[in-house]
C-alpha cells in the first residue's frame, strides 16, 4: 500500500472518531479494504445506549438498502448462468402483477427506472408502525400500475426490489435468503453477514436509536424484526468489513469477486442521472458517481436506527463502509469527509520523514486542531469540520521545533511563527500558532474547569 494512502486511512479513524463523540453520535464502525483485504477497521462509541455496552468491530447493523447490491449481484449471477436476461418483463416470473408492473424489464427495476411505486400506499413498516410487507402483501400492492411511465426517469422504488426477490425465487425454486447467502454472500467470504433478521444464535448486533428530538432523549430501536418480502430491498445485516469487502469485489478492477468483469461492469456504470444530486447516478443496485476526478459507485442505507454508507474507488482499490446506529446518523457526510481526506493526501503525498513526529490533536477552548504532516508541510486541518482540510493552514517546518505559516486565510495569522515547547523530559508540551497557545485536550479540560466553574443552575420549568 501506498504510503499516502495508509496516512489517510489512520487519519480519516482519528477524524472520525472525533465527529461521532462531538456529535454525541451512539456508535460509529468504519473499515476499509485495499485490493480485497481489510486493512483497518474501528468501531467507537455504543452498541446499545441502556445497557452501556461497547461497539466492536464485530457487531452487526442493518445494512437497509445495500441489499439492493446483493440482490442485483443475484441477478447478474442468474444472468451469467442464462436463467433470465436483463430485458426479460418482470411478469414473466411473476403473476398477478397490474399489466404495465408486468411489462416492464429486470434492467428498469434495478437502475430504479420502472416507475413503480417506492413503498406503496403506507411506509409504516419503515417507521416500526407496521410489519415489513410478506409476499401476499407485497403481491397486492404490485396489481396496482406503476406510479409512472417506465424508462422516462429514475425513481427509487424499495418495492421494486422486493419485486426481485421473488424473481430470484421463481428461478431458483429456492427462498430468496437461502439462495443468496450460498450463491452470493459465502462465495464472496463474508461470515458476518446474513440476508435477513434474526441473526444466528451467539452473533453480536449493535441496536438503533432515535433522534434527541422529539422525545429529548435518544431511545433504543430494537432493529432485530424480520424484513420478510422486502429483504431483498433492505434486509440486510452485516459488519463494516464484510460489506466494505463485498463492494470491493464489484469493482471491474478487483482480483476477486463472485461476478464476470463484465457482469460487474454493466453493474457499476452509470444507467441514469439521480436528479436533484451533484453528479450522481446509478447503475444496476449501486449508486455512482465522480468526485474531484474519482470514479466510485457504492450505496447507502437507512433502516429504523441505522443510516450506513459504502463507496468504492476503483482507482485507488479501496473501499469504506461507515455504518452508524442512530437515525440521525452521519454516515454520508463522514463518507463525503473521508473522500475529501483521501484526495488531499493524493494530491500531496506522503509526509517527509522529518515532519513525521509533528503530527497530533491539539486544543483551546475555541476546539481542536489536528497537524497533519502530508508532503513537505504540516497542515492544520479543523476536525470539527465536514471538511477537516477546507481553509486549512500549513505550516512549513524550518527546525526540530520551529516553522511559519507558510499559507493560511485571509483572517488567520499568514507568515506568522510556529514554535513547539517542550517539557523537562524532552515532550511537547505546548505549541505557540502566531499567538495562540494550543495544548493537550486534558489540559485544557482543567484551565476550562478552573476558570469557568460550574456552579449550581435553576431547574428548568
Amino acid at each position: 500500500m501506498d504510503t499516502w494512502l495508509r496516512s489517510a486511512i489512520d487519519y480519516i479513524g482519528s477524524w472520525i472518531e472525533f465527529q461521532q463523540t462531538t456529535a454525541q453520535q451512539p456508535g460509529v464502525m468504519v473499515a476499509f479494504v485495499h485490493r480485497g483485504e481489510v486493512v483497518a477497521e474501528h468501531a467507537f462509541g455504543l452498541a446499545n445506549l441502556d445497557t452501556g455496552e461497547k461497539l466492536t468491530p464485530r457487531h452487526r447493523f442493518r445494512i437497509a438498502s445495500h441489499s439492493k447490491s446483493f440482490t442485483s449481484a443475484g441477478v447478474m449471477k442468474l444472468r451469467e448462468q442464462r436463467k433470465l436476461r436483463l430485458d426479460d418483463p418482470v411478469g414473466q416470473y411473476v403473476s398477478g402483477l397490474h399489466p404495465r408492473v408486468a411489462e416492464t424489464t429486470i434492467a428498469q427495476v434495478l437502475s430504479h427506472s420502472s416507475g413503480l411505486t417506492r413503498d406503496g400506499a403506507d411506509s409504516g413498516q419503515f417507521i416500526d408502525s407496521r410489519p415489513y410487507l410478506d409476499a401476499k402483501e407485497l403481491l397486492a400492492e404490485l396489481k396496482g400500475p406503476p406510479a409512472i411511465e417506465p424508462g422516462t426517469r429514475f425513481k427509487y422504488s424499495n418495492h421494486g426490489f422486493a419485486l426481485m426477490g421473488l424473481i430470484i425465487e421463481a428461478v431458483t425454486k429456492e427462498p430468496y435468503a437461502a439462495w443468496i447467502k450460498r450463491e452470493i454472500v459465502e462465495p464472496a467470504g463474508l461470515r458476518e453477514t446474513e440476508p435477513n433478521a434474526p441473526l444466528p444464535r451467539g452473533a453480536l448486533f449493535a441496536r438503533g436509536h432515535t433522534r434527541k428530538l422529539p422525545l429529548g432523549e435518544r431511545c433504543v430501536i430494537p432493529g432485530d424484526n424480520p424484513a420478510h418480502a422486502m429483504a431483498s430491498a433492505a434486509g440486510f445485516v452485516a459488519t463494516a468489513a464484510d460489506t466494505a469487502r463485498f463492494f470491493a469485489q464489484l469493482a471491474p478492477n478487483a482480483r476477486k469477486s463472485v461476478l464476470s468483469v463484465a457482469s460487474r461492469r454493466e453493474m457499476t456504470r452509470n444507467h441514469w442521472r439521480v436528479p436533484q444530486s451533484l453528479e450522481g447516478y446509478y447503475g444496476l443496485g449501486v449508486n455512482a458517481g465522480k468526485t474531484d476526478g474519482w470514479d466510485w459507485f457504492g450505496h447507502g442505507g437507512g433502516f429504523q436506527g441505522y443510516i450506513s454508507r459504502t463507496c468504492s474507488i476503483p482507482g485507488c482499490e479501496l473501499a469504506i463502509s461507515i455504518l452508524s446506529n442512530s437515525i440521525d446518523g452521519a454516515a454520508p457526510i463522514w463518507m463525503d469527509g473521508a473522500m475529501q481526506i483521501l484526495r488531499v493526501f493524493k494530491t500531496r503525498g506522503a509526509a517527509d520523514r522529518r515532519l513525521r513526529d509533528w503530527t497530533g490533536r491539539w486544543w483551546t477552548i475555541w476546539g481542536a486542531t489536528d497537524f497533519v504532516p502530508i508532503g513537505n508541510r504540516v497542515l492544520l486541518a479543523n476536525p470539527q469540520f465536514n471538511n477537516p482540510f477546507m481553509d486549512s493552514g500549513e505550516i512549513e517546518v524550518t527546525g526540530r521545533d520551529t516553522g511559519r505559516l507558510a499559507w493560511a486565510a485571509g483572517v488567520s495569522s499568514h507568515g506568522e511563527p510556529v514554535r513547539r515547547v517542550r517539557d523537562k523530559r524532552g515532550k511537547v508540551s505546548d505549541i505557540w500558532i502566531a499567538g495562540a497557545n494550543v495544548k493537550p485536550a486534558v489540559v485544557v479540560a482543567r484551565e476550562i474547569a478552573r476558570r469557568y466553574p460550574p456552579r449550581k443552575r435553576r431547574p428548568t420549568p
